[in-house]
């Protein structure tokens, strides 16, 4: 266990054991911490490759690692013309070999009917969630299902919460409370939805009550406990809450303005530490202790520069790190948010930081790695190249990294 989550363990549960894999979106602790992982500092086309196994079609979920495999989903063009149909797959390959051990049908949307995406969007964006033999896919207003991780067979697949998206899908599920938690963040409706895990049925909708200018937003929930009490913390277009899982009652708000949320909050010194999104990001840290609207009393610091727009923070030890959409790498004081260094890489980020062996793993969106030492100054150990373009966040479990770009996912091993 890292020196950070060491010092958080009274105030920081997580739902899922934190062991060796990494099995939902940011892995095991949720916010980007590969424990007891030492994957290589450096890779390449043709450098400390263990495998690479191409993926038809396109999406950017982040691969997500349990039980001696990986899961991913993706979006497979069926037909021809401007706007096909597409196929929603869930993949499982062999963690060792990269082989294909199934590879499933969903969901099937309608091309013609189907509302536009961004172009750093895909009909596959987001992570699965892997719990025992569950794995649950989630295709925003597509629908979302619980698969058997053994062969792919689909458990449940509902399509009841169907909304209105603006430049389709993105946020991940999480377990919580006994409820399979996430956000919607659409046109029509802004709201937190927790589900029966076991059969897929809706166990609570809490409407945001924010009324933003505009309203779409793509956040991940964060899990945490404050107080002995569990919370869903969910952000979307200018505002974050805190909800009990179990029933979905909101405990705190806090207002902001912004909006396309994109990036997961982290949790660290008991701080819940988020980013405002679109357009001019601003760092937020919230006491989660309050109750109500707490917006005048709860917000303990605030920083705009290196905010990022996509990429998640990353808190270690006593510092937090984030990656500016330019790439602008920020270290901030995570107790006081007080800047203490920055650097500038000169790259599109998207993709989410990892801490795995003593070390800061980036990705760019020209699939770029960078690696660096945390600490008082920018370390850099080393720089790593591709060539294939590269949004979703990397994954990290014992010896590997995983990397998935748009045609493939790639294993690295080695030194």
């Amino acid at each position: 266990m890292s020196r950070l989550l060491a010092s958080l363990a009274p105030a920081l549960a997580l739902t899922l054991p934190a062991h060796a894999d990494w099995p939902q979106f940011r892995g095991p602790t949720q916010q980007g911490h590969a424990d007891g992982a030492n994957p290589p500092a450096e890779w390449g086309p043709k450098r400390n490759v263990a495998w690479r196994t191409e993926i038809p079609g396109q999406g950017w979920s982040s691969p997500v690692v349990a039980g001696g495999r990986v899961y991913l989903t993706t979006a497979v063009p069926s037909g021809d013309g401007p706007k096909p149909d597409q196929s929603l797959r869930a993949v499982a390959l062999d963690a060792a070999t990269g082989k294909v051990a199934w590879d499933v049908e969903v969901f099937r949307q309608d091309g013609a009917s189907a509302p536009g995406i961004h172009s750093k969007n895909s009909h596959a964006s987001p992570t699965p969630l892997v719990v025992g033999d569950a794995v649950y896919v989630h295709f925003g207003h597509m629908g979302t299902a619980r698969l058997s991780a053994k062969d792919g067979s689909v458990v449940w697949a509902t399509r009841a919460l169907k909304y209105a998206p603006v430049h389709g899908n993105g946020g991940s599920p999480v377990l919580a409370g006994g409820r399979l938690v996430f956000s919607i963040d659409g046109a029509d409706r802004q709201e937190v939805v927790g589900l029966d895990p076991a059969s897929g049925k809706v166990a609570w909708r809490t409407p945001r009550d924010a009324n933003p200018g505009r309203t779409f937003s793509f956040g991940t929930p964060l899990v945490i406990t404050v107080n002995g009490k569990e919370q869903v913390v969910s952000q979307g277009s200018d505002v974050v809450m805190g909800l009990d899982p179990a029933s979905g009652k909101e405990v705190w708000r806090v207002r902001f303005t912004g909006y396309s949320i994109v990036p997961r909050p982290v949790f660290a010194h008991g701080l819940v530490v988020f980013s405002t999104g679109y357009d001019d990001p601003v760092l937020y840290a919230v006491r989660p202790d309050g109750a109500g609207d707490v917006t005048a009393t709860h917000v303990a610091w605030t920083a705009k520069k290196g905010a990022p727009r996509n990429a998640s923070p990353l808190a270690i030890d006593d510092a937090l790190y984030c990656v500016s959409d330019s790439g602008l790498v920020t270290c901030f004081d995570a107790k006081s948010g007080k800047e203490r260094w920055g650097e500038n890489l000169g790259r599109a980020y998207t993709a989410s930081p990892l801490y795995a062996g003593g070390r800061v793993y980036l990705l760019s969106e020209d699939g770029t790695g960078t690696v660096f030492t945390p600490g008082a100054g920018y370390d850099e150990v080393s720089t790593s190249k591709l060539g294939e373009r590269a949004l979703a966040s990397p994954s990290a479990d014992g010896p590997a990294l995983y990397v998935r770009t748009a045609k493939a996912v790639y294993k690295f091993a080695g030194k």
